[in-house]
């Protein structure tokens, strides 16, 4: 099982994000990191163990809210070691094309985003692009035809479940067994409740790849010994 820690950005600083309820979330204060700069909050995530990638969710991008700056900037020094999954609510060529042509950097297509399935259709093909399918409750965010039509689906696939980040609650075990039959050999990716080490083993005993992981990362409920036993496995996989 393949760990990928979460970076989520909202006004130039990493926040503690909370079932899915942006307006509330507010820096992150976690043992990990003195402060709630990116640079310093990925260094602590680092020590728990040298994760290759992150996900960073750029949440003034993805709510159209004015930032002080471009995420691509602040994330240059990370490139330096990581790969970073980037959602900033891309809904355009050029963002996209921006996204990839840095080294680096693999641009994630949230559905919340779209308008419709024209940008899918245009990169699906690119080995770099990652699409997330969100969701809140039960509630499909975005146009219904890009969660209907799997054979447009890249490589990579998270599932999204707004309403379990942070929440303690567990993966959404049902909804993603249902997406890993319909993706086929494509890796999915799952995002929200992860608690512990045994949410991943289930989650890989039904076929998930990886998971998008904070919480669990800084309350330590997934220590330093557990994480490399994982990720060793996984890499020997």
């Amino acid at each position: 099982m393949h760990i990928i820690p979460v970076l989520d950005i909202k006004d130039g600083l990493v926040v503690r994000a909370r079932l899915g309820d942006r307006d509330s979330y507010r820096p992150i204060e976690t043992p990990l990191s003195p402060t709630a700069d990116i640079l310093d909050v990925a260094t602590g995530l680092r020590k728990v163990y040298p994760f290759s990638a992150f996900y960073v969710a750029d949440l003034d991008r993805i709510q159209r809210r004015s930032s002080a700056g471009s995420a691509l900037e602040q994330l240059k020094p990370l490139l330096t070691k990581s790969d970073v999954w980037l959602d900033a609510g891309f809904a355009d060529h050029h963002t996209i094309e921006q996204a990839l042509a840095t080294d680096g950097i693999l641009p994630v297509l949230g559905s919340e985003s779209q308008a419709d399935n024209f940008l899918l259709e245009h990169f699906r093909e690119d080995p770099r692009l990652v699409l997330s399918l969100d969701f809140r409750i039960d509630a499909f965010l975005g146009p219904p035809s890009i969660l209907e039509n799997a054979s447009n689906w890249p490589s990579r696939i998270i599932v999204m479940t707004l309403g379990r980040i942070g929440a303690n609650s567990g993966p959404d075990f049902e909804r993603l067994t249902e997406i890993k039959r319909r993706a086929g050999n494509r890796m999915v990716i799952a995002a929200g409740g992860v608690r512990d080490a045994h949410d991943l083993e289930q989650l890989q005993a039904i076929g998930i790849s990886a998971a998008l992981v904070a919480t669990a990362l800084h309350s330590g409920a997934l220590a330093p010994e557990t994480v490399s036993s994982l990720m060793q496995n996984e890499n020997r996989g």
